[in-house]
């Protein structure tokens, strides 16, 4: 099939050749009838521009880079998601890298997206100190928004999620529903997602009970590290197990059903993140959604500012609020939903 040209454009819309490029290009205001007479004509004959040609005109390719630790967590795909829409919405496309949670293979990863000729990059540090140096370079050539985690201050802009206040409102819920004596299971990584919450948790959770701040099981954020550490954390006795992601949750629900025990009912358990299979587990679990659309919108509204002259202007750090979503798996416990429901059940009648 032949590609249609821009003259060809020119001579179904009857204006010139130029007029034609300022209207698809966008480079300069052109009269709405006159706009909507070429783009009526380019729809109609299937002009398709020449993506190479413009970013060789431009200097621009029209791509932003995209490096996270590991796709198989699903926190991710939802995050890119809804990063690849907002910016779609402003005519951009995303070019995805997975590092597997490994500094020196992001660091090749965004030396790759650099020689692709990548107009910006969003990158989800794997550590926040030994990420530094590559995202620090990588900065210094092309605008960079950090997104979800951390990566030292001043470094770059920053997106992220406010974790000490996600796993305040945990701990508030706990609390609430009766349960004091709680544990932690999360990641040892120095990424500031897993540093942030173990962090929090430490702050807040002797308010529940002077012990459970040092009641903690670091492993990593995975489904299967949640299981094994379901075993260990069994000699505490805990009430509650507080897990840094949705993954460790989900292991700890399914170990602590396989070992016999009631979950709520001896034992709630809360994830963070709120990914889309929570749901659908048994019991449902209580956990901290991230606002994943609005860290998106955040991040390319930031690299748009960049993009569009706003280089040298200080560094943002932009933190999101968290919400609480309350399902089955942190109900009361037992013994007090027992109590609850003797002190109001009705006085029994004379007989």
């Amino acid at each position: 099939m032949t590609e249609v040209t821009l003259k060809e454009v020119a001579r179904a819309a009857g204006c010139s050749v130029a007029t034609v490029s300022r209207v698809l290009g966008g480079t300069r205001p052109v009269g709405p009838e006159i706009a909507l007479r070429v783009k009526e004509a380019a729809e109609r004959l299937g002009y398709r521009p020449n993506q190479v040609a413009r970013a060789l005109r431009s200097r621009s390719t029209g791509t932003i880079g995209l490096v996270l630790p590991q796709i198989t967590n699903p926190f991710f795909p939802s995050l890119v998601r809804e990063v690849e829409h907002a910016l779609h919405a402003e005519g951009r496309a995303l070019l995805l890298a997975d590092c597997d949670d490994d500094p020196a293979t992001e660091a090749a990863r965004i030396t790759a997206l650099l020689d692709r000729q990548v107009d910006a990059l969003l990158v989800i540090p794997v550590d926040e100190t030994h990420s530094r140096d590559a995202v620090t370079a990588a900065a210094a050539r092309v605008p960079l928004v950090l997104l979800d985690r951390g990566c030292g201050t001043g470094t770059a802009d920053l997106v992220a999620t406010d974790n000490a206040s996600g796993m305040a409102l945990v701990l508030e819920h706990l609390a609430a529903v009766g349960r004091r004596r709680v544990c932690y299971v999360g990641a040892g990584g120095r990424d500031t997602a897993a540093v942030e919450r173990l962090a929090a948790y430490r702050a807040g959770a002797g308010a529940l009970d002077p012990e459970a701040p040092g009641r903690v099981e670091l492993g990593d954020f995975s489904w299967e590290w949640g299981r094994a550490a379901a075993d260990r954390i069994l000699p505490f006795r805990p009430d509650a197990v507080v897990c840094a992601n949705d993954l460790i949750a989900i292991g700890v629900l399914q170990r602590l059903r396989q070992l016999g025990v009631d979950a709520p009912g001896e034992i709630g358990v809360t994830g963070f993140d709120d990914v889309p299979m929570v749901g659908l587990v048994d019991p449902a679990l209580t956990t901290v959604r991230q606002p994943v659309r609005e860290l998106a919108a955040e991040a390319a509204q930031l690299l748009a500012g960049r993009l569009n002259g706003q280089r040298d202007a200080p560094r943002r750090s932009v933190r999101l609020a968290p919400e609480l979503v309350v399902r089955a798996s942190s109900a009361p416990p037992r013994a007090a939903s027992a109590r609850q429901a003797a002190s109001t059940r009705p006085p029994e009648e004379d007989q």
